[in-house]
């Protein structure tokens, strides 16, 4: 018996030695999807996106564009033209329709590729710009994704977003 009660004491002990030095961590939330989205860099990376990717978006709705001219003009001419020149018409607009659907494919997954690429490397300075507002404002954990419920006092989301848009002005 002696032992039992020595054992819950020694048990009780512990415990409040480790709820006194949990009170001494000090723990903050961020939001890192909010980050993701309005990071500046996120809309650098965008705008950066749309650049690369414009001559390419042209050139798929030129050949949209082609292809319809040539289907209205069969569908408009066709029954005055000869069997020949109608079947030479449908192939061609057949090779145009095969050439925007392999232009629209490659087109969206060098999109996706290249968005994946820039994700990550967002990512890579959010997490970034996270730790260096923990180090600053001496935080022992900060918390993400999977909280439940984070007091406004310990989110620290806004601190991080101010980091990062100081970075961008700063030419980082």
């Amino acid at each position: 018996m002696k032992r039992i009660v020595l054992a819950l004491v020694s048990l009780m002990a512990l415990v409040s030695v480790g709820v006194a030095n949990a009170a001494d961590v000090k723990i903050a939330f961020v939001n890192s999807s909010t980050l993701l989205e309005q990071a500046p860099q996120a809309d650098i990376a965008k705008k950066k996106l749309e650049k690369e990717f414009a001559p390419r978006e042209k050139e798929i709705r030129d050949a949209q564009q082609a292809a319809q001219t040539l289907e209205n003009k069969l569908n408009r001419d066709g029954v005055t033209m000869s069997d020949s020149e109608r079947n030479k018409q449908e192939q061609e607009l057949n090779r145009q329709l095969r050439d925007l659907q392999r232009l629209q494919s490659n087109f969206r997954d060098d999109l996706n590729l290249r968005k994946n690429e820039e994700l990550g490397k967002l990512q890579r300075v959010v997490l970034a710009a996270i730790k260096d507002v923990a180090k600053a404002k001496g935080y022992d954990l900060v918390l993400a994704e999977g909280v439940v419920y984070a007091a406004p006092q310990v989110d620290i989301t806004n601190d991080v977003l101010a980091k990062l848009q100081q970075d961008v002005k700063n030419g980082k």
